[in-house]
């Protein structure tokens, strides 16, 4: 027993040694090296990032966030101080698609804002509306409320569906005076579930947006605007009233599902301005093995106009405190009533 732990005890000492020694090599970078990372952090954001022109008025002139910067990476002491000196000079250009990755963290810029959350999840747990007995189709719960309205909740366009999932789902909506498709506090996920979703609320081709690409270094060379276009999905579709709910807290491809939304007919949103965040990402790779991700291709809508900082709803609505006291949610509410008015 005694040789085993004489074995042991060593053994472990050395596997304890490796995985320090792993974790240290990370936070370990020469001096010069920290330089030659913010020199290509800088510069690619400067030659690729797609809303410098659109953000001038709200973030600091690129330049001078270089020479304000410089300095503090000439001061800097250690690879996980280099870190967050360079992901704190993302975080000036006040986009959510733009993140430093580390094996030890990943620097993103936090979305600050004077603003109602608009949603409370006890309230939509309660059995007015979801309840108990909802039922589950991928990443949609959905249920047909008292009033003969159907329900869609959407947390994240993370949360996958298939077609065979809005089949089921809207043909148990089938008999419905009009669904509620809600997506406050969704903060995205995959986009290529954006049309999948939006396509079974169409019965012919549409033109829901447009693109840009840069087309050069310069922070106005961008390509002329291409047409997007939306086409009918395959399966069931529903053509009644559909009320999309939104808030300050919808970003990315929930941003783009909303715009595309807007566009199709017998379909109003409701609530409160989305929180934006309508540029395509690329990743790059800096020289210590780091990589960034930045917006590099700005949708615009159909009038040609930047939704990076959120779409407006058709009908602004907020949550009332007496309201959320009683479990009543204000927003589906409304939503219910313009659809049984036939207000849209």
């Amino acid at each position: 027993m005694k040789m085993k732990n004489k074995i042991i005890a060593p053994f472990i000492a050395l596997m304890a040694l490796l995985t320090f020694s792993s974790c240290d090599k990370d936070l370990e970078v020469e001096e010069e090296d920290y330089m030659e990372n913010f020199e290509m952090l800088w510069k690619t954001v400067d030659e690729k990032y797609c809303f410098f022109d659109y953000k001038k008025d709200s973030i600091k002139d690129w330049n001078t966030v270089y020479y304000e910067y410089k300095a503090k990476v000439e001061n800097c002491r250690s690879k996980m101080d280099l870190f967050y000196i360079l992901g704190d000079m993302l975080k000036e250009l006040k986009d959510g698609h733009v993140n430093l990755y580390s094996s030890f963290d990943i620097a993103r810029y936090d979305i600050q804002g004077d603003y109602l959350d608009n949603y409370n999840s006890k309230v939509i747990s309660s059995d007015r509306y979801l309840g108990r007995d909802y039922k589950i189709a991928g990443g949609l719960k959905y249920k047909i409320l008292e009033n003969n309205i159907g329900y869609i909740r959407y947390s994240s366009f993370s949360s996958s569906f298939s077609d065979a999932n809005l089949d089921y789902i809207l043909d148990y909506f089938r008999n419905t005076e009009g669904i509620v498709i809600d997506v406050r506090d969704n903060g995205g996920g995959y986009a290529d579930l954006v049309n999948v979703f939006a396509s079974r609320f169409t019965d012919h081709k549409v033109h829901v947006g447009y693109m840009q690409y840069k087309s050069g270094k310069g922070h106005s060379d961008l390509s002329d605007p291409e047409p997007i276009y939306l086409e009918p999905g395959d399966g069931l579709h529903y053509y009644g009233r559909v009320a999309v709910l939104t808030n300050r807290n919808c970003y990315s491809a929930t941003n783009d599902f909303v715009q595309t939304m807007t566009v199709l007919p017998n379909v109003i949103t409701v609530g409160d301005r989305t929180g934006g965040g309508a540029g395509m990402p690329m990743s790059s790779e800096l020289p210590n093995g780091w990589y960034m991700r930045m917006s590099v291709a700005p949708y615009l809508d159909v009038n040609m106009h930047y939704t990076e900082f959120g779409i407006d709803p058709d009908v602004k609505v907020d949550m009332d405190e007496k309201d959320e006291l009683n479990k009543i949610d204000t927003i589906i509410e409304t939503a219910c009533t313009l659809i049984l008015n036939a207000s849209f």
